[in-house]
């Protein structure tokens, strides 16, 4: 159980990062390079709201993390997965 607390903050740690990045307000950002940050994040709240409660810790940690990835392109990812 602690490990999950603990990879709940994480997750919660690299969605904080995101939306202070999207809130400084930068124009620069192109809309097409935000279509998949934003698909990732909604598949992951899309996974956490499911009506039963049952959702799987490693898809919404992996699709954040991969939203995390693309808007401070620290690596590339498979946006498709």
């Amino acid at each position: 159980m602690q490990s999950e607390k603990l990879r709940l903050k994480k997750i919660q740690h690299l969605a904080y990062e995101i939306m202070d990045e999207m809130n400084k307000g930068n124009e620069g950002t192109q809309v097409e390079a935000l279509i998949p940050i934003i698909d990732n994040l909604s598949r992951a709240i899309g996974d956490l709201t499911d009506s039963y409660g049952k959702y799987s810790l490693d898809y919404v940690e992996e699709k954040v993390k991969n939203a995390h990835a693309l808007l401070f392109n620290k690596e590339k990812v498979d946006v498709y997965l």
